[in-house]
């Protein structure tokens, strides 16, 4: 395949520093790790696997044919997120109430696993959620231009 028709997520193996490749390819296992444990609990499991995906065609390239149809995959299941008012409205829910629970974990740090380590991730998950939907709904509906 000549670099014209090369994908950007497939790199020519003679471009990438052999530490590159190492370390994307770390990072890539990471991520497709942690997107199939969030294919069965809750999370961006689809998107995580794409990301990982993406890194690892980055250093073997032989991977590059399994970038598509997982980002189809992905594409669904974001377009699926942001179907309905409903699904917006209990994501968005899920999203603040992820954020609550991590407050109150940092507040009462006298509950059951609770503490600011317990706090900091709910927070960050839900912000997470919170951004995932956002683009999610950018991506799917477009930004309106103000009049």
């Amino acid at each position: 395949m000549s670099e014209q028709q090369r994908p950007g997520y497939e790199a020519d193996p003679t471009s990438v520093h052999p530490v590159a490749r190492v370390a994307f390819g770390v990072a890539g296992a990471v991520l497709i790790a942690v997107g199939v444990v969030l294919l069965i609990l809750p999370g961006p499991g689809m998107l995580l696997l794409l990301a990982g995906l993406v890194l690892v065609a980055r250093a073997v390239p032989a991977f590059a044919r399994f970038v598509e149809p997982v980002r189809a995959k992905a594409m669904q299941g974001v377009e699926a997120s942001v179907a309905s008012g409903w699904r917006i409205a209990g994501s968005v829910l899920a999203g603040l109430g992820l954020i609550g629970a991590g407050v109150v974990a940092v507040l009462f740090p006298a509950l059951p696993f609770a503490g600011w380590p317990t706090g900091a991730s709910l927070v960050l998950s839900g912000l997470i959620l919170l951004g995932l939907l956002v683009w999610s709904y950018r991506r799917m509906h477009g930004t309106r231009e103000k009049v």
